[in-house]
């Protein structure tokens, strides 16, 4: 018995719970380890602006259509954050705004060198860039595991808020919550970290560590009440395995390529998942797919359900257009969907995304017609109604409007949309057409060129 007894005792002794000095222990290596790879960014842009001492809106010098006599430029800095994330190399991460727009780019190290630095990429959809210096004696940063973050868990934010007097500030919260998105922008590819370590303007680029002293997070933005810019305990932070294919494509090309599937989705809400006949708001809804794009090639079709990528779930459409972005051109990916009550593979070669200005016009010209419009059948009678009617397109010029009835294309009556589908499809750019439409019971005939209204 004396024997049990001296063995829960050892057992008791070689389990007690860590010191109040041991925990404090964690929090004061990871800002020694962490420090140095935290630099402070300087940004340098030249502004130009009205010198109101002189204005005068009698001035006969003033063209309020030309250049402004008056307008003087002046040298703008801000102040911003970064991480080393190669000693050898000199490649420092930031954030895309920290450096968007700057002339000159100065880097602060921890032991006060300033070194000029070059921008080797950015990415505004992503908010990060990448900068170079070249400089010895850098200390990198050890790169975490962002996906196996624990809501509660123990997070350290280090940055310069409020200007060079304060860098290098250390300060300690907990992960409040993962995945959040809409914080910035619904065009940018959010997948926040929200954690409650204060951060203030000057922090933006700056690192988050585990307690482990990894790089878990690239501090971004914060929440305020609306009434200031300070810190109001919401910060978040792009996770460092979002960043890192980001991070390798800005160094080994400057330009992150993105993989492109080609359809707008949309979250299942409770009625969605009613009409579709899905038990779950899990997964993505298509509501649109691009015409040639690579979602169109495979036989994706409108109002699939798109339920997991590659055996992983999808749980919303924010994940999907995120976990898509995040694979290169050219991949394959098998996309499980819902289709008419019944569940289907579908691979999928992605595309490389476009540009956000093509990307919105690929949408815009897959949304309308060859002539600009958007229609539907006609439950009152024969003939198409116009539901939507683009304002650059001609037949818009030629006063066709929303609610018209087009009952006529040519000499062929259009009995239903497959008839006015028909007959669109018979005409490109350049052809002349006459539309028959009915408004309030009167015909109106509509003749015009069909021109390139995109």
């Amino acid at each position: 018995m004396t024997r049990i007894y001296t063995i829960i005792l050892l057992l008791t002794l070689s389990f007690t719970a860590p010191t109040k000095n041991d925990f404090n222990e964690l929090f004061v290596n990871v800002a020694e380890q962490g420090s140095p790879a935290v630099v402070s960014i300087i940004s340098e842009k030249i502004e130009k602006i009205d010198n109101f001492f002189f204005f005068s809106p009698f001035d006969p010098f003033f063209d309020p259509f030309g250049e402004n006599p008056h307008q003087q430029e002046r040298k703008a800095q801000s102040l911003g954050s970064g991480v080393i994330i190669d000693k050898e190399k000199g490649y420092i991460v930031t954030n895309n705004h920290v450096i968007e727009g700057a002339q000159e780019i100065i880097v602060v190290l921890e032991d006060k060198r300033e070194i000029e630095a070059q921008l080797v990429g950015s990415d505004p959809l992503s908010d990060l860039a990448i900068i170079k210096i070249g400089a010895d004696d850098l200390t990198q940063v050890t790169f975490g595991d962002s996906n196996q973050l624990q809501i509660g868990e123990w997070v350290i934010a280090i940055g310069s808020p409020f200007g060079l007097h304060l860098n290098h500030t250390v300060t300690a919260g907990i992960i409040s919550a993962v995945g959040r998105s809409d914080v910035i922008s619904k065009a940018n590819f959010e997948n926040f970290i929200q954690h409650d370590a204060a951060i203030n303007p000057g922090n933006s680029g700056g690192a988050l560590f585990d307690l482990n002293g990894s790089l878990i997070g690239i501090n971004t933005a914060i929440a305020t009440d609306g009434m200031s810019r300070s810190n109001a305990g919401v910060g978040f932070a792009i996770p460092i395995n979002q960043a890192k294919r980001v991070i390798e494509d800005l160094i080994n090309g400057g330009k992150v390529l993105r993989g492109y599937l080609g359809v707008a989705i949309q979250d299942i809400d409770e009625n969605k998942a009613k009409v579709l006949g899905v038990e779950s708001k899990k997964g993505a809804f298509v509501s649109m797919v691009v015409k040639g794009g690579p979602a169109s090639n495979a036989g994706i079709l409108e109002k699939d359900v798109i339920l997991s990528m590659n055996s992983i779930p999808v749980e919303n459409s924010t994940q999907l257009r995120n976990d898509v972005s995040n694979l290169h051109p050219g991949d394959t990916v098998i996309f499980s969907i819902i289709r008419d009550n019944m569940t289907i593979s579908v691979p999928v070669i992605l595309g490389t995304r476009p540009d956000q200005a093509s990307l919105q016009n690929s949408y815009i010209n897959n949304f309308y017609d060859l002539i600009g419009l958007v229609v539907e059948e006609n439950s009152d009678g024969s003939g198409v109604i116009v539901l939507e009617i683009n304002p650059n397109s001609e037949v818009y010029q030629q006063n066709l409007r929303k609610g018209d009835i087009i009952t006529e294309i040519g000499r062929k009556n259009i009995i239903d949309k497959n008839d006015y589908d028909d007959e669109i499809g018979k005409y490109k750019i350049g052809d002349s057409i006459m539309i028959k439409a009915i408004r309030d019971g009167i015909n109106i005939y509509i003749a015009f060129e069909i021109t390139e209204w995109r």
